[in-house]
């Protein structure tokens, strides 16, 4: 199951990448957000994919799972999505004041 993670991970990885570089404001986001979410699989994998018994329901059980690292990832995604809001707000109020998102018509000229 690992490995099935790891490839997706590299997947997501590669196309937020790619998007990155685009001329494209919105890509450019959108390749952020994905990045993230690599991210975030990326340390729900490594921390390991245990089947155990929730933690803190009782001291009968076998094994418990770890809740450190899904606190972690909640609290990127959170994180992760207010910053999304505010760059999609930039990016809506940098469209409205210059009517573009291709990055090459945003750079301007060596007078301004």
């Amino acid at each position: 199951m690992e490995i099935l993670m790891i490839l997706t991970v590299g997947v997501l990885v590669s196309v937020a990448t790619y998007m990155i570089l685009t001329k494209s404001l919105l890509r450019v986001i959108l390749g952020v957000v994905l990045l993230s979410h690599g991210a975030h699989l990326l340390l729900l994998t490594m921390a390991g994919l245990n089947e155990g018994s929730p933690p803190l329901l009782g001291e009968d059980a076998a094994s418990y799972a770890d809740p450190l690292p899904q606190a972690l990832i909640l609290t990127a995604i959170v994180i992760g999505f207010g910053i999304t809001a505010f760059m999609l707000v930039l990016a809506y109020q940098t469209y409205k004041v210059h009517k573009t998102d291709n990055f090459d018509e945003l750079r301007g000229t060596e007078d301004d």
